[in-house]
């Protein structure tokens, strides 16, 4: 068959692999003028800034995808663990290191918090690869046709209500840590899947446990480079990337099913049909429903569901070298930890006392910076557009608010180069309700209730990423490059089948 995936984000990416690999022919076109998506960089004055994801973990997810389409990710990527993997600074002033490792983590927990709590991070870490154990090759390494589906693994089911893992995430935290910061710190991770730890599942640990016991690590020249390394890979393997290459439409038969995709604009003088047996679509799973099938009703989870809150995000490229306290990602914790969550995901307001998360790139990579200088990553998480703020208003107020914070906490922040993104910034690169965190992962919005990756309308359509299974993070959007082209593979059997008929 001959594929066109339609983006070469980490999710298309990992879908081209898998089908290079089993033998497709695979033409990827891809809007901008290097690979990544979301997972994109600024290069400008001798800086490399990242400007998507800055938490690699699961590589061994990444290296799937390599070794898929036939390569060994050491040839076209190298990655290396962060180590503290996070340093944690709360309002009282204390600060914590998140250590890579069990034995060290619960060294600096024992100084920081107590024997008590250390003892404790040993049971915490048991569950979580527990919970891991069951979620993954049955419930996120998965498609699902419906909901009872959710059935099949029952053995796997039965683990996580052992487990506890419908019960409430915070709660679940806090039965192991007296400590309240270590709860913060292991549980902070909700966020990723859109949900504070007093409304997200137990369940939903699993970040954590990817993130504080699996580990952190960094590619060896951004995390961009991720997609670049794989790009070159799938290259290698035969497949097709056309860059500068816009897709104005997913073209289909009169019988409904794809025919193949639009180059350019629809009706304009030029544009050109790309005919396909198969498309995988990579932009988010809302916006190409209404952007790029027309006529096609779109899953009702993704127009009437909950999206994740969003962010303001500042990149710079600056004078100076950060403080010799500071480490590869660094967490500054507000004072007010669940009426931050209730003033950002109930009220869609900015929170009263912000918690950020800076990341110091060129710290362990001096090839992000020029000598003397720093790269710097700094978010604050913020409503999505469904909240109350004015960014056409407030957006500059906001920023200054975040740069003079940065200062303040002894960054350095002389710019050079530097980048804002803010939700309305997020819209209009193609992201629903101006969030990179796409849809929710409420309970209903997750598994066979998230939209599906297939679509009975559209039959040879295959959608990938995360707004669609198994959901957000660069983990799940390589597992869902994987369940993508495994879809695409069942495609195109039935066809065949049908064809012999």
């Amino acid at each position: 068959m001959h594929v066109v995936v339609i983006g070469a984000g980490l999710g298309g990416l990992s879908a081209a692999a898998h089908l290079a690999g089993a033998g497709h022919d695979v033409t990827i076109v891809e809007r901008e003028a290097m690979p990544g998506g979301r997972a994109g960089m600024v290069i400008e004055q001798g800086f490399r800034l990242d400007n998507g994801p800055t938490v690699l973990t699961m590589p061994n997810l990444l290296e799937n995808a390599f070794r898929a389409c036939g390569a060994s990710m050491s040839d076209h990527l190298t990655i290396k663990p962060v180590d503290p993997m996070y340093r944690a600074v709360y309002a009282d002033g204390s600060t914590l290191f998140v250590r890579h490792g069990r034995e060290a983590m619960t060294e600096e927990i024992a100084g920081f918090s107590g024997d008590h709590d250390a003892e404790a991070f040993g049971r915490f870490c048991d569950w979580l690869a527990k919970l891991y154990r069951a979620e993954m090759g049955s419930f996120i390494d998965a498609n699902f046709d419906s909901p009872l589906d959710l059935l099949k693994p029952w053995r796997a089911g039965l683990e996580l209500v052992r487990l506890g893992g419908f019960g409430r995430l915070g709660k679940k935290v806090a039965s192991f840590f007296d400590d309240e910061r270590l709860q913060r710190i292991f549980s902070f991770q909700s966020m990723y899947a859109g949900l504070a730890p007093y409304e997200a599942l137990a369940l939903y640990a699993v970040i954590t446990y990817m993130d504080s016991v699996e580990g952190v690590f960094v590619p060896e020249g951004g995390m961009h480079m991720m997609a670049a390394g794989l790009a070159e890979a799938v290259e290698q393997a035969g497949v097709t990337i056309r860059y500068e290459a816009p897709v104005s439409q997913i073209v289909r038969f009169a019988d409904g099913s794809v025919r193949g995709v639009r180059l350019g604009e629809a009706g304009a003088e030029g544009a050109e049909l790309l005919a396909a047996d198969a498309v995988v679509c990579n932009p988010d799973l809302p916006v190409a429903y209404r952007e790029l099938l027309d006529g096609v009703d779109m899953p009702r989870a993704a127009a009437k569901g909950k999206y994740s809150p969003s962010c303001l995000l500042w990149i710079a490229g600056v004078n100076g070298l950060p403080p010799a306290e500071a480490t590869h990602h660094n967490i500054h914790f507000g004072a007010d930890w669940d009426g931050s969550f209730k003033a950002l995901i109930e009220d869609g307001v900015r929170m009263p006392d912000p918690s950020i998360l800076v990341t110091l790139h060129s710290l362990d990579d001096r090839s992000l910076a020029p000598d003397g200088c720093s790269s710097i990553y700094v978010l604050e998480p913020t409503p999505n557009l469904s909240g109350t703020i004015d960014w056409s208003r407030e957006r500059d107020r906001i920023v200054g608010d975040l740069q003079r914070r940065t200062a303040a906490l002894g960054y350095p922040t002389d710019v050079v180069v530097d980048r804002v993104y803010d939700p309305q910034d997020w819209e209009r690169m193609g992201m629903e309700q101006g969030t990179p965190f796409a849809l929710a992962h409420t309970f209903f919005q997750t598994g066979p209730f998230r939209p599906n990756n297939v679509t009975k309308q559209v039959p040879g359509l295959v959608f990938t990423g995360s707004s669609t299974l198994p959901g957000v993070g660069v983990p799940m959007v390589l597992v869902s490059g994987k369940l993508a082209a495994a879809r695409v593979m069942q495609y195109g059997d039935a066809s065949g089948a049908r064809h012999q008929m």
